[in-house]
């Protein structure tokens, strides 16, 4: 199974939980249960963009191909946004 392959896995492993917690809601489900739900989502996106970024450091920046002063700026802005806490 390649790497591409096995995001889109995770990701409909995901999609499914997401629907789940939209079926809890539907039915009134306690809220305890719901949020217990939602961090076991959270937790599984932050894996999955977790596999994105080792790639493409691994793909990208450690091959040599993107390592000018811009790419690495953007590659930091990327990465504070996906750290920042809502």
């Amino acid at each position: 199974m390649s790497d591409k392959d096995a995001v889109i896995l995770r990701l409909r492993k995901v999609e499914g939980q997401i629907k789940g917690i939209q079926k809890m809601v539907e039915e009134g489900k306690y809220c305890g249960d719901i949020l217990i739900q939602i961090s076991a989502a959270r937790s599984a996106l932050n894996n999955v963009s977790g596999i994105i970024l080792e790639n493409y450091l691994k793909n990208c920046m450690s091959q040599g191909q993107s390592t000018s002063p811009e790419e690495i700026e953007k590659l930091i802005d990327v990465m504070l946004k996906f750290t920042k806490q809502n």
